[in-house]
């Protein structure tokens, strides 16, 4: 009896240490940053967020997406108005592979698996050179994890400049 219920202690033990040390091997994406700025917790959420629009860059499908502050910025004109988006305004880019829709009687491209998220985030004290901050993180399908890609938060300064006159954003925000 002793020789059973050692066994079903050990048993359960072993059970219980794989199953935890799958749970704490899980990445937190949330802990990720870009050298010298933007974590990804600083976007948190942003799967809720609405959507400003979507476009088609090669073959990735993107749908943008802002927090509140940024969407009641673009409903009040901005930056058509001239006005910059206030402090404090975030956006995401969401890129996905795409695939030809099996139900659809025509041909439909739609998302596959995800291939990475794009931020900006407008802090005109921690990014001065132009009032945001940009990230990317690439998502990685076999390992269900993400990785920081860039040189630091102003990576994408040069190229939003030439919408400088858009307060350096590409995505107008569409009549719905």
């Amino acid at each position: 009896m002793n020789g059973k219920r050692t066994l079903t202690i050990a048993t359960i033990s072993v059970v219980l240490t794989t199953l935890c040390g799958t749970a704490f091997s899980a990445q937190d994406r949330y802990t990720l940053q870009v050298p010298n700025g933007i974590a990804f917790s600083e976007v948190r959420g942003y799967e809720r967020w609405q959507v400003v629009a979507v476009s088609q860059s090669g073959p990735l499908i993107e749908v943008i997406v802002a927090n509140p502050l940024m969407i009641d910025a673009y409903k009040a004109g901005v930056p058509d108005n001239g006005k910059p988006f206030p402090n404090g305004s975030k956006m995401a880019k969401i890129h996905w592979n795409v695939k030809k829709s099996a139900e659809a009687p025509s041909p439909t491209l739609v998302p596959d698996t995800l291939h990475d998220v794009d931020v900006m985030v407008r802090d005109s004290k921690r990014f001065p050179n132009g009032a945001w901050g940009y990230a990317e993180f690439d998502y990685h399908d076999d390992s269900d994890t993400f990785t920081p890609l860039g040189k630091g938060a102003d990576c994408g300064t040069a190229c939003h400049t030439i919408v400088k006159a858009k307060d350096y954003v590409f995505t107008a925000y569409p009549k719905r």
